[in-house]
């Protein structure tokens, strides 16, 4: 369906997240992986969900000067707010313990943002979800961490993984923006962009 509308136009996913690349499968579109790096810091005065805005944005401008007139290139980012603190991805095990304990018996915020780029037109849009923790033991966390490696993302937990599973125990909002796309809202916008076109 979405294929068809977007027949014209070439989609450009600047992420390595597997679980991104999964879901642009899902939604059935022709879509081409580019990666650039980027230093992800942003100004100490952003605060919720400037914070994700800005890296989203951020991430497009290295492609902004090669970009073609049917292009649309999609770039995002997750955080994790908690305690009036962005949570980013741990660097170590120490930081992951730390980070788990923090949210354990609490209820936190997953932020995502997606920056939607063409050579005429910019986007930007968040999407938040609650999330709730059962308290964890420290035996639960060091096996998640142990098992799981969860370095790779914000917060150091997937909802789906094992942690998820067994220590969420309410979601508010779309449980797929935890995982890092909210995906019925990057539906929308690219049909929203090819009407445009």
């Amino acid at each position: 369906m979405l294929k068809d509308i977007l027949k014209h136009h070439n989609l450009i996913l600047a992420s390595q997240s597997p679980r991104r690349h999964a879901f642009f499968k899902d939604l059935d579109v022709n879509f081409e992986i580019r990666l650039k790096p980027v230093d992800e810091e942003y100004p100490p005065r952003l605060t919720h969900f400037e914070i994700s805005n800005y890296l989203a944005q951020l991430k497009a401008l290295p492609f902004k000067n090669e970009l073609q007139p049917n292009d649309i290139l999609i770039t995002s980012d997750t955080i994790v707010w908690h305690n009036n603190t962005a949570l980013g991805k741990p660097r170590d095990t120490n930081e992951a313990v730390a980070i788990l304990k923090s949210l354990s018996g609490n209820t936190h915020e997953v932020i995502t943002s997606v920056c939607f780029t063409t050579t005429t037109y910019e986007k930007t849009l968040h999407n938040i979800t609650k999330v709730t923790f059962k308290p964890l033991s420290k035996q639960e966390i060091d096996y998640y961490i142990k098992h799981f490696k969860p370095f790779d993302k914000a917060g150091a937990y997937g909802i789906q993984d094992w942690i998820g599973q067994i220590g969420v125990t309410k979601i508010e909002g779309s449980y797929f923006n935890v995982m890092g796309l909210p995906v019925h809202l990057v539906y929308k916008t690219l049909n929203d962009i090819a009407a445009l076109s």
